[in-house]
């Protein structure tokens, strides 16, 4: 299973995700990270214990129709994934938050709850 929550701020977007990248639950992470062409997403893969070829596939068709991904934290598998696929040379990896920690303080957040259907709204959570 996997679930994905949606942090915007003025100048970038954060997918945070929990569980899996896998068949059958792609489309969770595409349907909130397509909604943000043009805008620089980092997707927080801190909580991803595994991604298969329908994740790597999600990412790339992503990154395909203009998202561009940042990939934050993501664990030894997934990065041994990404390097065997040869996909750490396409996509940006960091280790951290800085600097985004400071923009959520001064923004501020709320919570929203949404489906696919709706479009994010600017300055705050969503979670699909």
């Amino acid at each position: 299973m996997l679930t994905v929550t949606v942090e915007t701020f003025e100048e970038i977007t954060v997918v945070h995700c929990l569980g899996r990248i896998v068949r059958g639950y792609d489309h969770v992470l595409l349907c909130p990270a397509a909604q943000q062409v043009g805008r620089n997403v980092v997707l927080d893969l801190t909580h991803v214990d595994a991604i298969d070829a329908a994740g790597i596939g999600a990412l790339v068709s992503l990154q395909a129709a203009g998202v561009y991904l940042q990939l934050m934290n993501p664990i030894r598998q997934v990065r041994e994934i990404l390097k065997i696929t040869n996909l750490h040379t396409i996509f940006e990896i960091c280790e951290s938050r800085e600097g985004l920690d400071e923009t959520s303080t001064l923004l501020g957040s709320q919570i929203q709850h949404s489906d696919c259907a709706k479009s994010p709204q600017g300055g705050g959570f969503e979670r699909y």
